[in-house]
């Protein structure tokens, strides 16, 4: 088997990754399908910043605990039931588009409960892959599992466009959408009954103490690499990676395009993602400096892409967005995952999402803020800036302490 797909050669790990891909083409089908449906019941980007930012606040509110809840208990089992905890909001919220009723505050108090869920789900998901693999295979693993939510990308968003342009392009065909993700989670769920236990590698429970967030929160503060790759993760989910407004808002008020225009542009972004996933898959060891070098060239191809004349320039620009910054997060998430120990691993991955995921929450109204009152291509071109500017105090910070230079710690770190 090709070294790009190795971990596939793993029964369990082919089982569920089979399941999630069905279920990240869901997830980016929401996405896409939730963006469009606030659009039409609002026509504002401050309120699409702001229902992005509830779905990703309980990240930042609960990530410690969903940590410390997956070192304590069996990963297999509370991801199932965290996947019926997604799927629940998700239907409720489809119902209501399909029936004419939904209101701008149910999109709002679904998104946060969805949130929540994930919020408690992803620690285990991104730890788990540890308890499938061996070591030698745990990067690509990592990279595949990017590549494989860069796929969903790829496909949903576009597909979500197609479909929601087929039905009518109103309300009740965003709900049509969503619901089709909430049945996306059963095939998670089957992949993770139908795995064997007897080839899982499951980590030592992490023992019941007080104390035990703050734990891994010390942790993470004792390792610079930890401190530096925490930084930059967060500079770009904050500034940089809001495509969901900026994507919207370039689609419809700058090149005055419809919900088809809009999710093909997802799905060019998810070809840079995924070329990205891919080329992380191939590399035996990941560093630092793919990190830094990265998330530098994101933001400058986030600035870039502000300043594209025209729809089909600016499409143009997304697949370099779409694998620099994957190129960050897929390398951030394998050398936590292999670097972090196995009793502190979810209370690490954990924090990492919270400044992953829950990032996002403070930026996002900024951006749409941005978006509304100077325009879409200033949103892109601020946050740009502000992207770069955060990785490379961050990058000179680490080489100070290392005592190197930027150039050289991007160039042969």
């Amino acid at each position: 088997m090709s070294p790009t797909f190795s971990a596939l050669a793993v029964r369990n790990y082919r089982i569920y990754a089979t399941g999630a891909l069905v279920s990240n083409v869901g997830t980016w089908l929401q996405n896409t399908a939730q963006a469009w449906l606030v659009l039409q019941l609002t026509g504002s980007g401050a309120a699409l910043g702001f229902v992005v930012a509830l779905q990703l606040l309980p990240s930042l509110l609960f990530s410690p605990l969903a940590g410390l809840l997956a070192d304590r208990v069996a990963k297999r089992r509370l991801l199932g039931w965290m996947q019926v905890a997604m799927a629940l909001p998700s239907a409720a919220l489809g119902v209501l588009a399909i029936l004419g009723v939904a209101e701008p505050w149910h999109a709002y108090v679904l998104a946060f409960v969805f949130g929540t869920a994930r919020a408690f789900e992803a620690p285990a998901r991104q730890s788990f892959v540890s308890e499938m693999v061996d070591a030698e295979q745990l990067s690509n693993a990592v990279a595949l599992n990017s590549a494989s939510f860069n796929s969903g990308r790829l496909i949903g968003p576009g597909l979500a466009g197609l479909l929601i342009a087929a039905l009518g392009s109103g309300v009740e065909a965003t709900g049509w959408v969503i619901l089709a993700n909430a049945l996306s989670y059963g095939f998670v769920l089957v992949a993770l009954l139908l795995m064997d236990p007897s080839g899982l590698h499951p980590a030592p429970l992490a023992e019941r103490h007080r104390g035990a967030v703050r734990e891994g929160v010390r942790y993470v503060a004792g390792r610079p690499d930890l401190v530096l790759l925490f930084t930059c993760v967060f500079f770009l989910g904050a500034f940089g990676m809001n495509f969901q407004i900026t994507s919207a808002l370039m689609a419809t008020d700058v090149f005055g395009k419809g919900a088809g225009e809009f999710g093909i542009l997802g799905s060019i972004l998810a070809i840079g993602s995924l070329a990205g996933a891919l080329l992380a898959a191939r590399r035996p060891k990941p560093r630092l400096r793919f990190i830094v070098g990265a998330g530098l060239t994101f933001a400058l191809a986030q600035i870039a892409s502000g300043l594209m004349p025209t729809y089909a320039t600016y499409a143009a620009v997304l697949p370099l967005v779409g694998l620099s910054v994957l190129t960050t997060i897929t390398t951030a998430n394998a050398l936590i995952q292999l670097t972090s120990a196995p009793s502190m691993r979810g209370r690490v991955v954990s924090l990492y999402l919270m400044v992953f995921l829950g990032s996002s929450p403070l930026g996002a109204p900024l951006i749409g803020y941005i978006g509304e009152h100077l325009g879409a291509r200033w949103a892109l071109v601020i946050s740009g800036v502000i992207a770069g500017a955060g990785v490379a105090v961050a990058g000179l910070a680490y080489a100070k302490i290392r005592k190197v230079t930027l150039r050289s710690l991007v160039l042969r770190a």
